[in-house]
């Protein structure tokens, strides 16, 4: 907040907002809570203090944990099937608590391979962990990487949890959080276009 123009108690407030608000707050409902006249204002105190948010010195995910990768990105024309285009592919990491979930982990991913991928649990997991994955090669590597790798099918059996529910579960969350910012820029766009332009003056 060095050097900022913007008031000390509106940093408090928004803070509150941010830590409160569920499920998340745009920076459109943060413009409208603060009353701030500028959306860029309300997006870069919210880009600072979700920054703030993540803890440095945070532990690595450990017990059990599904992990699964995912491509994000809208449908591009004249692209057909499902390659990634120009999509972006993320790793996802979840801790299984009971039938719930526990810490999350997302990061961006260069490709699907088995160093990657290998690469990607160990940055965010605990040595030891039980890994459970799809039945990808590109998880081959984690046995030898030292977790318990469990594999899953993609079909449960009778009595048996549904396929990597809590990693579905996140990937469902991201896009929908990804579509929701898209819809709140796109609509702070719309608002700044509206507003009535001074007629051009004829040469």
């Amino acid at each position: 907040m060095h050097g900022t123009r913007t008031s000390l108690r509106l940093w408090f407030w928004a803070a509150h907002l941010v830590a409160t608000h569920h499920p998340g707050i745009s920076a459109k409902q943060l413009q409208r809570q603060l009353g701030l006249s500028r959306y860029e204002t309300a997006w870069l105190v919210l880009q600072k203090l979700r920054r703030a948010m993540v803890a440095p010195e945070r532990g690595p995910l450990t017990a059990e944990v599904e992990v699964d990768e995912c491509w994000i990105g809208g449908v591009e024309a004249g692209k057909k099937g499902r390659g990634p285009g120009s999509k972006t592919l993320v790793g996802i990491a979840v801790e299984a608590r009971g039938r719930g979930s526990g810490r999350l982990r997302l990061l961006t991913l260069a490709d699907a391979a088995l160093p990657t991928l290998s690469a990607f649990v160990k940055a965010t997991t605990a040595p030891g962990a039980i890994i459970h994955t799809d039945g990808w090669r590109g998880y081959n590597g984690l046995r030898k990487a030292g977790f318990d790798h469990r594999p899953r099918r993609q079909r449960a059996g009778v009595g048996e949890e549904p396929y990597l529910p809590r990693a579905h579960r996140a990937i469902s969350n991201l896009k929908a959080w990804i579509l929701w910012m898209e819809v709140d820029i796109l609509q702070a766009l719309l608002e700044k276009r509206s507003h009535p332009q001074s007629p051009r003056r004829s040469k």
